[in-house]
């Protein structure tokens, strides 16, 4: 049975949030006024090391609101995120690429907008492996859990020659992707046509002569309306600002501490970006100026592995070996729930 530590939080607005593990489970933590401090209230799947969830992705709306989930045998499955029940599961059991250990997929979104026939319960999926493997597929949906869901087209190509992608992200119109990684410099694609629009140019030497080599951690774009500006975590502990439409080069970067960024967030004002790190150290920084509007007081428990801006309350969460939710108005913790299996 879990361990289990709350921070009580009086008057915390009602929060939902799904959290993800290396034994397969998918936690559903609650926070609601009466109960004084957040709660994991369901646990969905049974704890098995090779379901280990390596990417997911949300199609967050009001209706039919749909959980795409990769794990580490292959399988991909797509839940509700209200129910937690199984919709559809695509086998890669014959995909001895993506069964390889060393090449499992990193990158992973679930298209919100669905095919345009009527009627149409298909989906595109975008799946990347960290050998930088990327494909499109179509699946279908079934109405019920108990229909069965089928694979129909797809398109495949290669994002990177050499290196590993540690990094993925497709922009709000869905039509453009962002990869990075260890040994691969961030890219952009154009979803479409499956051809690359942009790839940055590594820093130049520092005044000692010294390269820093490649390795790239997180990314995220600064709005979902423009895909030309973006910002990069890196394993140096340093946030880079990239603008296409002005060089290849960044145009911006920050030091944060000593330890490689693990986490990146921008929010809704699409000038601020959030940061984790690996020592759970997290701040929120001013992207237009490099300045850091204040750091997160409470210091998270081992590495920050995602960061998530509520769309309309002003609290941002951070999850690792705990999950914690802060206020943004006064940059402290609100509540914190911390789970050991």
């Amino acid at each position: 049975m879990p361990r289990t530590s709350t921070l009580d939080c009086p008057g915390c607005p009602p929060l939902r949030a799904l959290t993800f593990d290396t034994l397969g489970l998918i936690k559903v933590v609650e926070s609601r006024e009466k109960q004084g401090g957040p709660k994991v209230v369901e646990r969905w799947g049974d704890p098995d090391s090779s379901k280990s969830v390596n990417a997911v992705s949300i199609i967050d709306r009001k209706s039919n609101p749909l959980l795409a989930v990769a794990r580490k045998n292959g399988q991909i499955e797509v839940l509700s995120t209200v129910t937690g029940v199984s919709q559809a599961t695509i086998s890669n059991a014959n995909d001895s690429d993506v069964q390889c250990e060393e090449n499992n997929i990193i990158g992973l979104h679930l298209f919100a907008k669905q095919n345009l026939e009527l009627d149409s319960r298909d989906y595109n999926l975008l799946t990347c492996t960290s050998k930088g493997n990327a494909s499109i597929r179509s699946i279908e949906v079934p109405e019920s859990a108990t229909g069965s869901s089928s694979t129909n087209s797809s398109k495949t190509w290669n994002v990177c020659n050499s290196g590993n992608i540690l990094c993925c992200k497709v922009d709000g119109s869905e039509k453009f992707a962002l990869f990075g990684g260890k040994g691969v410099e961030v890219n952009i694609w154009d979803l479409d046509n499956c051809t690359k629009i942009w790839n940055a140019k590594s820093p130049a030497k520092n005044s000692l002569g010294i390269f820093t080599p490649t390795w790239f951690t997180s990314v995220s774009y600064l709005s979902k309306d423009d895909h030309r500006k973006f910002v990069a975590g890196t394993n140096n502990h340093q946030v880079r600002l990239y603008d296409i439409s002005a060089q290849r080069r960044p145009v911006l970067s920050i030091d944060f501490r000593e330890t490689p960024i693990k986490a990146l967030a921008e929010d809704i004002d699409g000038n601020t970006i959030y940061l984790g790190n690996g020592s759970g150290d997290m701040a929120s920084v001013d992207i237009r100026t490099g300045k850091m509007l204040g750091s997160f007081t409470g210091k998270c428990s081992g590495s920050i592995r995602s960061i998530v801006r509520h769309p309309d309350l002003p609290v941002v969460a951070s999850c690792g070996e705990q999950y914690s939710v802060f206020s943004l108005e006064r940059f402290k913790f609100f509540q914190v729930i911390q789970t050991v299996l």
